[in-house]
């Protein structure tokens, strides 16, 4: 890629972050973020068609960097405790890019698109998790529970925080699985 690019994406990227860490997002301008990004806006909108896709980007990027720093994810199904903890892991390696980009009107985006970037994840190895409401449940839950308690609870110790998250997802994905209504999904043969 031409080095020009990448350095106008990073100062337009530097700029945005600058700026969203300061307000929320439908009030930063075009305008503003060149002026601080030392460019015209004809080249900012050469990258993105808006201030809303920007940011979207960004969202993405985050939202997969806590993904695939996920070893396994198929863990859900086998040890929810393990998986919640490296998904919380996940989270406070981009913690302060989350607070940034999901605060204000989008702070609800950054949990659901965590849960439909895991249930894909997880359907590329377990197709037939879709069909199963217990599972889907545990998911949930685990990723929308845990996330908020993590949110809320931030400020206290962090390894205690995990270590609750670890254990309450854990006996929760044990009790939900005790009660459930059809066979779990097995994993497609390699």
């Amino acid at each position: 890629m031409d080095l020009r690019i990448v350095k106008t994406k990073k100062a337009i990227i530097n700029a945005f972050l600058s700026l969203r860490a300061k307000r929320p997002l439908e009030k930063i301008t075009v305008k503003e973020l060149c002026e601080m990004a030392i460019i015209n806006k004809s080249t900012f909108y050469s990258h993105y068609a808006d201030i809303y896709e920007l940011s979207d980007s960004l969202e993405n990027e985050v939202v997969l960097s806590v993904i695939q720093s996920m070893d396994h994810p198929e863990y859900i199904w086998e040890n929810a405790g393990e998986f919640a903890r490296q998904l919380f892991l996940g989270y406070l390696s981009q913690d302060r890019l989350i607070q940034i980009l999901f605060s204000d009107s989008r702070s609800s985006l950054f949990v659901s698109k965590s849960e439909q970037s895991v249930k894909e994840m997880v359907a590329e190895k377990y197709p037939q998790y879709c069909l199963d409401p217990v599972q889907n449940m545990v998911l949930t839950y685990t990723i929308y529970g845990g996330y908020y308690a993590y949110i809320r609870s931030r400020n206290y110790d962090q390894e205690q925080i995990l270590s609750v998250l670890v254990n309450l997802t854990q006996n929760a994905g044990e009790w939900l699985t005790s009660v459930r209504c059809t066979p779990g999904p097995k994993p497609l043969e390699a």
